[in-house]
């Protein structure tokens, strides 16, 4: 899935159209992801770890076996220690294994739990509006939508003024648009949708004054 020449002008004319009622200020953000999930494989390597080292405790004849096929078995009691080289020789290869299985993002990414996505979308998203729309208008009236396309997760953050007005799950029908879009394979209709559904919004809390001004920028934003 990606964002289209058309879905770039779709979500900025929806912005624009969105803000001529509204004093509110709507950025639009999609990002390619959210994480990199790196610690997932690291994890993974870790839980293998483990359990080749429950199956040798259940099973230790396999290491008895591999500990054969390097020491004469009439020897054996003399290279005890063998036995825990072993026994760390395979909990590595099972490492490096799980390591390597998860290197590629998408795969990551499917193994992960949606309530780890969720959390890590949500910081992804509060880190940006801290950065693009937090107290940047002059009434602190901005918004970001946040979308996060690989994890199908999308974020709502408002300004101070507007979170003082307006209640979070006010925001639930175009965030539930803008997911139903995306899972059908139309982020720009998604976003599109989403923002004209926040402009509704916004103008019945915060109407256009004659004076205002455009603050932020209409375009969407690509990471």
């Amino acid at each position: 899935m990606h964002i289209t020449p058309e879905d770039r002008a779709k979500v900025s004319a929806a912005v624009a159209a969105a803000e001529l009622d509204t004093a509110g200020e709507i950025v639009t953000i999609v990002a390619r992801r959210s994480d990199k999930y790196n610690d997932v494989a690291a994890h993974a390597g870790v839980l293998a770890m483990l359990i080749v080292l429950a199956a040798l405790s259940i099973w230790p004849g396999i290491a008895d076996r591999l500990h054969a096929l390097v020491y004469d078995p009439w020897t054996a009691g003399e290279h005890q220690g063998a036995l825990y080289g072993i026994a760390l020789l395979l909990a590595a290869v099972a490492f490096l294994a799980a390591r390597y299985a998860l290197s590629p993002i998408k795969l990551r990414i499917a193994v992960t739990p949606g309530a780890t996505k969720t959390r890590r979308v949500r910081a992804r998203a509060l880190d940006l509006f801290r950065s693009s729309a937090e107290k940047r208008t002059i009434g602190a009236t901005g918004v970001l939508i946040y979308l996060s396309l690989e994890e199908h997760r999308a974020e709502l953050i408002a300004d101070s003024a507007i979170h003082s007005k307006v209640a979070p799950e006010t925001w639930g029908a175009a965030m539930a648009a803008l997911i139903a879009a995306v899972k059908d394979g139309r982020p720009g209709d998604g976003m599109a949708e989403a923002v004209r559904q926040v402009g509704i919004v916004l103008a019945a809390h915060f109407p256009r004054a004659e004076d205002d001004r455009n603050e932020l920028p209409d375009r969407l934003i690509e990471l």
